[in-house]
């Protein structure tokens, strides 16, 4: 039997006590951010289900399932995080106007105004040129002054251009300067089937602005593409002599917590594509050897820690429970047996936000933020953020988080509303770049001036 959509259950069960809007009523307002009974998600849904006598509120532990009170859990959080936003909106970021934050200040500069078509990914080659991703299917090359260069680089891999899928990401290896090997994540097309695609890994280089020496470095069986339009992942990073890299479960949510399938894992591989013998799974003949992690939901942001080797990856959630995790190997993430958000139509998805055997994550965001791009910073222009991640999400807002002693203690938006966040990446002079759909262009953050606030 389908179950109600959280919305109507709380006209049901709870508007008559809180209001229509969670704005008051004789229970009080829910969309206030003020919980006497206990403010996290475990908590509120403690109250739901046992009811709280001594305030007159009844259990509805026999009345709902479980599954039903976490929707409405995550349905609670979006009426709170919308009545916040519109109590205390955030004046809009002008470039050039600095941008006061909990530590440092910064002024937004434009590095790349026009010219790109949604890009999705930025890398920076040693010589101080750069490298763009256009999801359409093209790579661009901008110079050492960030001046795009007017063509595309030439025979590139084919893409499958679809609602999420086209040229994902771009990575060069840590070797490039000898090497010259440039790696690519897309949607690939099937043999023999152009509307068919799966996340493919290839590297190459480029010689007078074309693509040569293409290898695969990791294609999945061509009885696993699927016409699905989403869920491609795909990021790439490089540690200790290993790639690692990201695909989502292309909409087959099941099929994430199968160490057989491709779907919904992070994979480690030599860079030449072949399976290190210490893979997690690398011995089992019902696994895929390249698999590192699993039970991934859309990972989109991944990123190694250069002062422990630990690996950090965001992922997007259903409806709310977008994560950020620490990537350990052979790890379970949950998905789609645990999360901490519901389906896309208001109705539940799981009571389970954990389990004994899955790896939690170290922080979640409900409502969502569409979590894109993630970048560790380690430069020196910002000391004030030194060895903080920056997370981009496609809402259009970049969170800080500060960890300390392997937990998130902070999560503050430092970056919002000008644009959807696809990438965030440290460069080398120590800038933070953000790479921006609607419109499509690229800007950085440089400090503020001493007027400001900030530091030079």
């Amino acid at each position: 039997m389908a179950q109600a959509k959280a919305e109507d259950v709380y006209r049901e069960n709870c508007a008559s006590c809180h209001g229509a809007e969670m704005d008051g009523g004789s229970g009080g307002a829910l969309n206030e951010g003020i919980w006497k009974y206990g403010a996290s998600d475990a908590e509120i849904a403690a109250s739901i289900s046992a009811g709280i006598p001594d305030a007159g509120m009844p259990a509805f532990e026999k009345a709902l399932p479980a599954e039903s009170i976490r929707a409405l859990v995550v349905y609670i959080r979006e009426k709170e995080n919308a009545a916040q936003k519109s109590s205390a909106p955030k004046p809009k970021m002008l470039p050039g106007e600095p941008v006061r934050t909990e530590h440092a200040s910064y002024i937004v500069e434009s590095v790349v105004a026009s010219g790109l078509e949604t890009p999705w990914a930025l890398a920076f080659l040693p010589d101080g040129r750069k490298l763009v991703t256009e999801k359409p299917g093209r790579l661009r090359v901008l110079d050492e002054n960030w001046k795009l260069q007017p063509e595309a680089v030439a025979d590139t891999p084919p893409v499958v251009v679809s609602s999420q899928g086209g040229l994902l990401d771009v990575a060069h290896a840590p070797d490039f300067e000898k090497s010259g090997w440039i790696y690519l994540s897309y949607s690939a097309p099937a043999p023999g089937d152009a509307k068919s695609s799966m996340t493919k890994i290839s590297r190459g280089r480029i010689a007078n602005n074309k693509w040569i020496n293409e290898e695969t470095i990791f294609e999945a069986d061509p009885k696993h593409y699927t016409k699905s339009s989403v869920h491609f992942g795909s990021r790439i990073v490089f540690d200790r002599g290993h790639v690692f890299f990201s695909i989502g479960d292309r909409g087959e949510k099941d099929k994430a917590q199968d160490i057989g399938l491709p779907n919904g894992k992070i994979y480690r591989l030599l860079p030449d594509g072949k399976i290190p013998a210490d893979n997690p799974f690398a011995d089992r003949t019902d696994a895929l050897a390249a698999v590192w992690s699993y039970g991934h939901r859309n990972p989109q942001g991944l990123v190694v820690d250069p002062r422990d080797h630990e690996i950090y990856e965001t992922e997007h959630g259903p409806r709310g429970g977008d994560e950020f995790n620490r990537i350990r190997k052979g790890a379970n993430y949950g998905w789609p047996v645990a999360s901490f958000g519901m389906n896309y139509n208001g109705t539940p998805l799981t009571a389970l936000t954990e389990k004994e055997g899955f790896e939690p994550p170290l922080h979640h965001w409900t409502p969502s933020i569409a979590t894109c791009g993630l970048a560790f910073y380690n430069g020196d222009k910002f000391p004030e953020w030194k060895n903080d991640f920056f997370a981009g999400g496609l809402q259009g807002t970049v969170h800080r988080l500060r960890m300390r002693d392997g937990k998130v203690i902070e999560d503050e938006v430092v970056f919002e509303g000008m644009g959807r966040v696809r990438d965030v990446r440290c460069g080398p002079d120590g800038f933070i770049y953000v790479v921006l759909n609607n419109p499509d262009r690229i800007v950085r953050l440089v400090p503020a001036g001493a007027e400001s606030g900030g530091k030079k």
